[in-house]
C-alpha cells in the first residue's frame, strides 16, 4: 500500500504544486485575481509579453527622473491593459527590482460604497504572475478606527488588481499593504499611512483621470488635473469635477507629498482614444511619479554663484574650445573651479555668436554630471558638433562671443487650448520645450529678443522641432517651461 501511494504522489503532488502560483503557500488565504482575462491576460506568458512590448513602445522620447532622486510614489491607471497599459508601461522605466520592500497600493472603491477604507484581510494578492504576501502593517491599519476589511469589495474591486502585474513584472519580490478608499478626510488617510512609510516603501495610487468626454475636450480637462497635481494643490483637485476616478487617493497622496517635500514629474499622459478606443467618449490616464531629493553635503545650488564665478563658467568655455584646437588650457582656472558651488547638477547651455549672428548653440535640458562638465562637453559640441555651421576654426575663436546658461529643472506647462497656451507663456522670462511623439524642440529664453511674439515663437519652436509651423494650434504638444540665468563675457 505504501508503495502505491508514493506512487501516486509522484505523479499528483507536481501537478498540484504547478497550480500554486509563485508566493502562495499551500492552504493560505489568498486573494484570487476576479479581472483576469478581462482587464488583462490570464496568461502568464501573454502578460509579460505584452507588458514587455508597451515598454518598447514607451520610445525613446520617454520621461525619467532627475539624477540622484529618490523615487518615493507612482500614480498608475487601472483601465483595461489595451487602454491604459501604454501609460502604465512608462512606470517601468522608473521601477527596479530589489528597490522596494513594500508598496501601499490604493485604488477608488468603484462597485461597493463604503465609508474608510476597506483592508483585505487575506494573506496575499494572486494575480498569472504570482501571488504577492500581504506586508504585517496591512494587518496593524485594520486595527485602527479608520480601516476594516470589506468581503464584497475584495471580491469584486479591480483598481488594485489591475495594477498589480506591473508592479510584479517590474519590480519582482515586495509585501502589499492593499487600500481601497471610501469617503473619509484625505488627512486622516495621510496620517495613516504616514506612519507606515519608511526608505523601503513605495506608495502607488491606482486612478484614471476623467471619463467619458469627447477627445479633445478630455484632453484639456486631463492637463487641468495633472497641473493641479504637479503644482499639489489639493483644494483645487478638490474642487474639480470629473477629474479622476481615484481623485480620493489622490488627495491623500498630495497632502503627502507636500508634508515630506516630494516633487512630482509626469512620465506620460494619454486617453483611450490614443490607444483602443473611440474619441467620441474617452478615459484619460496618467503616469506620474513623486520623488525626493536626498540631503547632500557640501553642495551649492547654482541659482547662487556670483557674477564672477559665472564669468569664470565662460572662460572655461573658451578654454575647452581652445584646447580642442590645440591650444594650452590654463591652469589656474581648473583650480578655480574646484569650489563646491561649481559641482551641483544642472543643465546647461553654451552658444557662441559673432558679430551678433549665431555661431553654434548646444546643451542639455537634463542635468548629465557637473555644471563644470556640461559646460566644457556643450562649449566643445557647440564649436565644432552643431549640424548648422562648420567646425569652428582658430582664427574664428579669436572673435567668437560665448555665453554659458544655468537651467531650472523645467515644469510641465499645462493649458486648455492654443489660446491659453499663448497667453500662459512668459516672453523673456520661459525657456520652452516641446515635444508630440519622438520629436522635441527647445528655444532658450534669450530668443524671445528675435521672436517677441508668443505666435511667432511657437511656430519657428514647432518648426525647429520639424512639426508643421501650425501644430501648437492644435493642443496636443507636450509643453514644459524653464528658467536660465547667463552669464556673458562682456559683462
Amino acid at each position: 500500500m505504501k508503495t502505491i501511494l508514493r506512487h501516486l504522489l509522484s505523479i499528483f503532488l507536481p501537478a498540484l504544486l504547478l497550480c500554486q502560483a509563485p508566493g502562495c503557500a499551500w492552504g493560505e488565504n489568498v486573494r484570487k485575481p476576479v479581472w483576469a482575462g478581462r482587464f488583462y491576460p490570464s496568461d502568464a506568458r501573454t502578460l509579460r509579453a505584452d507588458i514587455d512590448r508597451l515598454v518598447t513602445e514607451c520610445g525613446p522620447a520617454r520621461a525619467d527622473l532627475p539624477d540622484s532622486v529618490r523615487l518615493r510614489a507612482l500614480i498608475l491607471p487601472h483601465a483595461g491593459v489595451v487602454y491604459s497599459g501604454w501609460t502604465a508601461a512608462h512606470g517601468g522605466w522608473v521601477l527596479g527590482k530589489g528597490r522596494f520592500d513594500k508598496v501601499i497600493l490604493v485604488g477608488p472603491d468603484h462597485r461597493v460604497g463604503f465609508a474608510g477604507g476597506a483592508i483585505s484581510d487575506a494573506t496575499g494578492y494572486e494575480t498569472p504572475l504570482g501571488c504577492t504576501p500581504l506586508h504585517p502593517d496591512a494587518g496593524d491599519l485594520l486595527g485602527s478606527d479608520l480601516f476594516r476589511a470589506v468581503a464584497a469589495s475584495d471580491r469584486q474591486e479591480h483598481s488594485l488588481e489591475v495594477v498589480l502585474p506591473f508592479l510584479q513584472h517590474f519590480m519582482g519580490d515586495f509585501a502589499l499593504v492593499p487600500v481601497v478608499m471610501g469617503p473619509a478626510d484625505p488627512a486622516d488617510y495621510a496620517r495613516s499611512l504616514e506612519a507606515i512609510l519608511d526608505d523601503r516603501t513605495l506608495m502607488v495610487v491606482s486612478s484614471d483621470l476623467s471619463h467619458f468626454l469627447p477627445y479633445d475636450a478630455a484632453v484639456a480637462k486631463d492637463r487641468m488635473t495633472i497641473e493641479a497635481i504637479v503644482d499639489l494643490d489639493g483644494p483645487r483637485l478638490a474642487a474639480m469635477e470629473n477629474a479622476a476616478c481615484g481623485k480620493l487617493p489622490i488627495l491623500v497622496l498630495v497632502e503627502l507629498a507636500r508634508r515630506r517635500g516630494w516633487k512630482p514629474v509626469v512620465l506620460h499622459a494619454s486617453n483611450s482614444g490614443d490607444t483602443a478606443g473611440e474619441r467620441s467618449r474617452v478615459v484619460g490616464y496618467a503616469a506620474i511619479a513623486f520623488y525626493e531629493k536626498p540631503n547632500v553635503q557640501g553642495k551649492t545650488p547654482m541659482t547662487e554663484l556670483s557674477e564672477p564665478q559665472g564669468r569664470l563658467l565662460v572662460q572655461l568655455a573658451r578654454a575647452a574650445i581652445g584646447q580642442t584646437l590645440g591650444q594650452a588650457s590654463p591652469g589656474p582656472l581648473a583650480k578655480m573651479l574646484d569650489a563646491p558651488a561649481f559641482q551641483a547638477r544642472q543643465g546647461t547651455f553654451v552658444t557662441l555668436t559673432i558679430d551678433g549672428r549665431l555661431r553654434g548653440c548646444i546643451g542639455n535640458i537634463v542635468p548629465a554630471g557637473s555644471v563644470v562638465e556640461g559646460v566644457q562637453r556643450n562649449a566643445v559640441h557647440a564649436a565644432f558638433d552643431d549640424p548648422r555651421f562648420s567646425p569652428l576654426t582658430a582664427e574664428e575663436l579669436d572673435t567668437v562671443e560665448i555665453e554659458v546658461s544655468l537651467l531650472t529643472p523645467a515644469k510641465p506647462l499645462f493649458y486648455a487650448g492654443p489660446e491659453d497656451l499663448v497667453g500662459r507663456l512668459r516672453p523673456n522670462v520661459d525657456g520652452v520645450i516641446i515635444r508630440q511623439g519622438t520629436r522635441s524642440a527647445t528655444f532658450l529664453p534669450q530668443v524671445w529678443d528675435q521672436l517677441p511674439d508668443p505666435e511667432s515663437f511657437l511656430s519657428h519652436l514647432c518648426q525647429k522641432a520639424g512639426l508643421g509651423v501650425d501644430a501648437w494650434r492644435s493642443g496636443l504638444l507636450d509643453v514644459e517651461t524653464y528658467q536660465v540665468r547667463h552669464f556673458e563675457e562682456r559683462d
